[in-house]
């Protein structure tokens, strides 16, 4: 596993979504570094980590952080994550709460999702999930690099991607395993969002503070999938929706971000 380490102090686990790699905390770490240690891994498959045949599933995912934590010697850390990093953020509080401090998960769907007729818009919005977990044409996206930039051009609210930024995500996921590796994640994408709606996590209680911060303007998210009762599910969640923002928050504010990161984890 590859990570990128900043600063000093109580750390931070910064965890990267589709289709970006650590670099996309560079802006946090800039305001950060001077507060915290931040590490920020890449996932398995992503940026410089290896890109085995399996293990593209959030509780992968998770397991590969906790395995990262005891390498690096620390019993407990905080956790910053956004889409797939924003999930593995959840996995970690549901199934190691002993390793998890506080939570802040941007742009990311929780595991009790809320029914509701209008999330029919949503079936459009998953047309690139689709498309990604599609055999031959999910790698074949990755591989020309068309389903990166399109992503990431149209993805987002305004236009935070330099050409420098779009090219070094969509160089990464190039190579045949990575583009292999992504295409499976969003084939566990479609199983596990069925188990959610069935209820698979009903009974799972997160107990790690948590703050979810989630962009309205998402065009892949629809965020009434996560304007739902949690008091249920969670001893200590709370949604902010940021009306400005789309679904690459940490790229569009990273202002916000940090400054959001800072009172969530330094609060008593």
């Amino acid at each position: 596993m590859h990570f990128a380490e900043a600063g000093e102090g109580d750390p931070i686990l910064l965890l990267h979504g589709w289709p970006q790699h650590h670099y996309m905390w560079h802006k946090v770490i800039e305001r950060l570094a001077g507060r915290y240690r931040l590490i920020a891994p890449d996932l398995r498959g992503c940026g410089w980590t290896d890109a085995p045949e399996d293990g593209y599933d959030g509780e992968t995912f998770a397991r590969d952080q906790v395995a990262l934590l005891d390498a690096l010697e620390l019993d407990r850390a905080n956790v910053l994550g956004h889409d797939w990093g924003g999930w593995t953020a959840l996995l970690l509080g549901l199934r190691y709460p002993q390793r998890v401090e506080r939570l802040l998960v941007c742009n990311a769907p929780h595991p009790w999702p809320r029914l509701h007729p209008r999330l029919a818009v949503q079936m459009p919005m998953s047309l690139y999930a689709a498309m990604n977990a599609a055999p031959g044409l999910g790698t074949l996206g990755h591989r020309t690099g068309l389903m990166v930039r399109t992503v990431l051009r149209l993805g987002a609210a305004g236009d935070p991607f330099s050409d420098e930024e779009i090219a070094t995500y969509t160089d990464r996921l190039r190579e045949p395993a990575r583009a292999r590796g992504m295409s499976k994640l969003y084939r566990y994408y479609h199983r596990v969002v069925g188990e959610a709606v069935r209820g698979r996590f009903r009974d799972e209680r997160l107990a790690a503070p948590t703050v979810l911060l989630f962009g309205k303007r998402d065009r892949a998210i629809n965020y009434r999938i996560v304007d739902a009762p949690l008091a249920r599910h969670a001893d200590d969640m709370a949604v902010e929706f940021v009306t400005d923002a789309g679904h690459f928050i940490v790229d569009e504010r990273p202002d916000l971000v940090s400054d959001r990161a800072l009172a969530h984890f330094s609060a008593p």
